[in-house]
């Protein structure tokens, strides 16, 4: 049963969620250097997709970016990755105004889901924003001692991100992917006409001059299983596939996304005699560039 907000949406507590504060007037320009996203173009009541990536294009984080003052942006994440992105991000500052903290002790996260499309009202004290263009589901972030909902099915949110081939990126899965395995470009998350930023290089290689073979893909299996962030395993047609993020359903099946070659002509060749998992192809709703 989710819980009921006093606005009538309803709110589902994100706990493992945390936030990063880049505050100052250099936020915008310094974020822009180190994000795939064109950070300049972030509205005020929309949350908008970027990666955070080493100098081999490979996503330390997925960041959920949210303008919470002209010259505050709020970053969300795992809770279990905003200490690291926070102290990793801070080496860059040199120069630049702004200051840079892990803040997720300091506020709470909810995902409220709308009956509409309509606007969710206001609440005092939360800073409130759609996720990218999906129209009923938004991300709240409140001071940790405001007064508001506590529990909902966690487990319905994440349902809802993998089917709509949102990735997440976990301690175990950080640096494991190049940005176009997750799906980035087909998701908006990367901006191709932006400036220089950490590992632009090589993302901006694997979109101009090569096909990427292996991406992120949506499977459910045939039987109970248990997946989680980082599960290696091989799929019946023979394909190698690294697990992204999962849900188990009530019969015990699951539900997941995983980055594996697009066709099993592109898969090499294994003497893996791990059993295979069966397991169902489906949908994404987005189109993935050919």
């Amino acid at each position: 049963m989710l819980k009921r907000v006093p606005d009538a949406v309803e709110a589902i507590a994100l706990a493992d969620l945390g936030a990063v504060r880049i505050q100052g007037s250099d936020a915008e320009r310094f974020l822009q250097g180190q994000l795939s996203n064109d950070v300049t173009q972030l509205p005020s009541g929309r949350a908008v997709l970027a990666g955070y990536h080493n100098p081999q294009g490979r996503t330390i984080a997925i960041l959920q970016l949210v303008r919470a003052a002209p010259d505050e942006i709020l970053a969300v994440l795992p809770r279990e990755l905003a200490a690291s992105v926070a102290a990793r991000l801070a080496k860059f500052i040199l120069r630049a105004k702004v200051a840079i903290k892990d803040v997720s002790a300091d506020v709470r996260i909810y995902g409220l889901l709308a009956s509409t499309d309509a606007p969710v009202p206001a609440r005092a004290a939360a800073t409130r924003v759609r996720i990218g263009a999906e129209p009923a589901r938004w991300l709240s972030i409140e001071a940790a001692h405001s007064a508001g909902p506590v529990g909902g099915d966690r487990q319905l949110w994440r349902r809802m991100d993998i089917a709509a081939g949102q990735p997440q990126i976990y301690a175990a899965t950080s640096e494991e992917f190049v940005a176009q395995m997750l799906n980035l470009d087909a998701l908006g998350a990367i901006a191709f006409d932006k400036g220089c930023y950490t590992g632009q290089e090589v993302i901006a290689r694997a979109h101009y001059r090569g096909r990427v073979k292996r991406r992120m893909q949506r499977f459910r299996t045939h039987a109970t299983q248990e997946l989680l962030p980082g599960t290696a395993g091989r799929l019946s047609d023979g394909r190698a596939f690294k697990t992204v993020d999962a849900v188990r359903g009530d019969d015990g099946a699951c539900e997941f996304l995983a980055v594996t070659a697009l066709s099993a002509r592109d898969e090499a060749p294994s003497a893996d005699a791990a059993a295979p998992i069966e397991a169902a192809a489906l949908p994404l709703p987005y189109e993935l560039p050919q």
